[in-house]
């Protein structure tokens, strides 16, 4: 039988088949060659009519992504909260750039929106608005819910961003038939708890997929390269070889490009500022 990881627990995976949701093993082979199946692949179970059934083959697949432990991933929903926590763009670009290093489709949510201005929200999405898909929502109220659910399509997608952004209210929203646990933002640190303990699989009520994955912490954010990291930046990709060198970096060479692009307001400082802070942290990486 074919059928998707929905979660895993303690050495258990829950896979769904149709309408049945089968509690499985891995097949020892799968631990001698040091292969994980993860929540989000496609397998072949066999039910061996004791109570549980095994998993016998992973198909190939799109993509994987080790912490947390998610594969086969359609787009990423970067969730981060306009206020409480304060909104952070650098984080938000550190996602921006995981996603497209593992070319996903990305959706940007600013959740949260009942807690700032109208004017204030409209500078948030004027730096992305041109580059990716970006809604406004807030969990609380279900507001803008449904502009984002038209966005996931029949994908799967998954819900990262900062703790706190307000994930697990979303996903609540956006499906009905389970519950996810949801915290609040700390008085003292203005930071969010985790409230996803391990990674799971939602069914939405309109086709979509969801994967509620831990916070911010648990990701590898920022795997790129020194050289790769403008082509990670969408916004960039036409302004790429009309430099005077060929080995710019955009930082402060003359005749840069990148820099009168963003001197002339086609490319946003903000943007630009993330870009070149995520390339010397890149660098100093590098150093250990």
């Amino acid at each position: 039988m074919r059928g998707i990881i929905i979660k895993g627990i303690a050495g258990f995976y829950y896979v769904k088949v149709g309408d049945i949701v089968y509690q499985c093993k891995a097949r020892g082979i799968f631990k001698k060659d040091g292969i994980t199946p993860y929540v989000g692949d496609e397998v072949i179970i066999e039910d061996t009519n004791e109570g549980e059934a095994v998993i016998n083959e992973i198909l190939p697949r799109k993509n994987v992504f080790i912490r947390p432990p998610i594969a086969n991933v359609d787009c990423f929903v970067i969730v981060a909260a306009a206020a409480k926590p304060d909104l952070n763009p650098d984080i938000i670009d550190k996602f921006l750039v995981m996603a497209e290093q593992k070319r996903t489709d990305i959706i940007i949510c600013i959740n949260k929106i009942d807690l700032i201005t109208a004017e204030k929200l409209n500078k948030i999405l004027e730096i992305y608005e041109d580059i990716y898909p970006v809604v406004g929502t807030c969990g609380k109220t279900g507001a803008g819910v449904d502009q984002l659910a038209a966005l996931l399509d029949n994908r799967k997608c998954a819900l990262a961003g900062p703790s706190g952004a307000g994930k697990s209210t979303l996903l609540n929203r956006l499906q009905t038939r389970f519950t996810a646990n949801t915290g609040d933002v700390s008085e003292k640190t203005n930071r969010g708890k985790h409230t996803t303990r391990h990674v799971e699989l939602f069914e939405t009520d309109f086709g979509a997929l969801l994967f509620d994955t831990p916070g911010f912490t648990s990701f590898d954010i920022l795997e790129a390269e020194e050289d790769e990291l403008h082509f990670l930046y969408p916004e960039m990709a036409q302004f790429i070889g009309g430099c005077k060198y060929d080995d710019c970096r955009h930082i402060k060479e003359p005749d840069c490009s990148i820099l009168i692009a963003v001197k002339q307001g086609k490319i946003h400082e903000s943007r630009y500022q993330s870009y070149v802070k995520q390339y010397k942290e890149i660098q100093e990486r590098k150093k250990y």
